[in-house]
C-alpha cells in the first residue's frame, strides 16, 4: 500500500481487526494482543504486539513528527512491539503508518 488515501481500501480500523483476526491461531491471542490507552497530556498510545508473526524481525525506521501541541506522533519497534504515542486527533494516522509498513 502507497502512503497516500486510497477509497477502496478498508478503514484502518476495519484492517486492523482484519489483521488481528488473522494472528489469532489459538495460541497467538493468549500471550499476544493490541492495546490502545489514553495519555494524560492529552493522547494516545498503543502497543501491537508483533511476537510469533511474520513482523517480529521486520525492520522498522522510528519516526517523530511534531506539528504542534496536540498534534505530533512517536512511533518504535522495540522487544518486539510496534509501540506508538500520539496526540488526541491522530490515533487513526498512526494505524495508518502502522498499515503501511505492514503492506509496503
Amino acid at each position: 500500500m502507497r502512503d497516500e488515501y486510497d477509497e477502496t481500501a478498508p478503514g484502518v480500523w476495519t484492517w486492523l481487526q482484519a489483521w488481528y483476526a488473522t494472528q489469532c491461531n489459538g495460541d497467538w491471542e493468549h500471550e499476544f494482543g493490541i492495546r490502545i490507552e489514553t495519555l494524560d497530556n492529552p493522547g494516545w498510545t498503543i502497543v501491537i504486539d508483533l511476537g510469533d508473526t511474520a513482523l517480529e524481525d521486520k525492520p522498522y525506521e522510528r519516526q517523530e513528527i511534531h506539528r504542534s501541541e496536540h498534534d505530533w506522533i512517536f512511533t518504535r519497534v522495540e522487544s518486539r512491539q510496534f509501540t506508538a504515542s500520539c496526540g488526541p486527533l491522530n490515533l487513526g494516522e498512526v494505524l495508518h503508518l502502522f498499515r503501511c509498513w505492514i503492506t509496503g
